[in-house]
């Protein structure tokens, strides 16, 4: 079996592959957006002028079915897809104008609790969040080195994935800066990392999303409020966030900020 394709050679791809689905889709390229962590997106006209995104992104199990998310939400909430390339691992998007990120907007909040009921569509066909908890689990006790912290995530981890109500389709990396101002809606979600899963772990990156404030106070607003208007069980969700917060911190350039919120999180639980 051939070795993974790392990220620095994929980057390397990337023209190519920019050159070959611009073919495809008969697309004018423009400006490229600031670089994602695992992704390559550049602004795109269609032959009629329509404005549109060209994503290219790096082969992850989180983001496998990014395109499936997109197409059963039909741009219901979420920024749509217009057409896929999984050769390529390339998505030709909706363009968000003007593009403000939802971290910019006093409202947040609001604008999250009337999105979220619209994204929990069908989970069917979608990776479990019961399986991805099992990887989270081995990477907490291979990884993490603060007791505290491995001890607590072990345990939501061990506890919650089997007992999770109705499992519908979730965003776990829904944070500020994936809801964009647009012109077909006020709001779009973009960037989906889907999972079949129970409603309280959608919530997670939005507790942990430290664009909306970040202090204790804020993180258990965000929690109480959250849960308190959809109907969630706040002790499951927190334990979710909790558990993903600890699990995905690890090498990222946000570990000491995100372990702040997990810390409030367990002194209130």
């Amino acid at each position: 079996m051939p070795e993974p394709l790392t990220h620095a050679d994929w980057l390397a791809g990337v023209p190519v592959l920019l050159a070959e689905t611009a073919a495809l889709w008969d697309l004018t390229l423009g400006a490229a957006y600031p670089p994602g962590a695992a992704g390559h997106a550049v602004r795109a006209e269609l032959p009629d002028g329509t404005p549109a995104v060209l994503k290219l992104a790096h082969p992850h199990r989180e983001s496998l079915q990014e395109a499936d998310a997109l197409e059963r939400w039909d741009g219901d909430g979420a920024v749509r897809l217009l057409a896929r390339d999984d050769d390529r691992n390339a998505l030709l998007l909706e363009r968000c104008e003007p593009g403000t990120f939802l971290s910019h907007s006093a409202g947040a909040l609001d604008v999250l609790i009337g999105l979220l009921p619209r994204l929990w569509k069908s989970g069917a066909g979608f990776a479990t969040l019961e399986s991805e908890a099992e990887i989270w689990a081995a990477d907490v006790t291979r990884e993490v080195q603060d007791a505290t912290l491995r001890d607590a995530a072990l345990h939501y981890l061990r506890e919650l994935p089997s007992t999770q109500g109705e499992q519908v389709l979730v965003h776990q990396d829904l944070h500020g800066e994936n809801v964009l101002a647009a012109h077909r809606e006020p709001w779009l979600v973009i960037d989906p990392k889907p999972l079949a899963a129970e409603r309280e772990f959608s919530v997670a990156p939005i507790v942990r999303s430290f664009e909306f404030g970040h202090s204790k106070a804020a993180a258990l607003y965000r929690l109480d409020r959250l849960t308190a208007e959809l109907d969630l069980d706040r002790d499951r969700a927190l334990g979710w966030t909790v558990a993903q917060t600890v699990a995905w911190s690890g090498g990222s350039d946000y570990w000491d900020v995100h372990i702040d919120t997990v810390r409030w999180l367990l002194e209130d639980a």
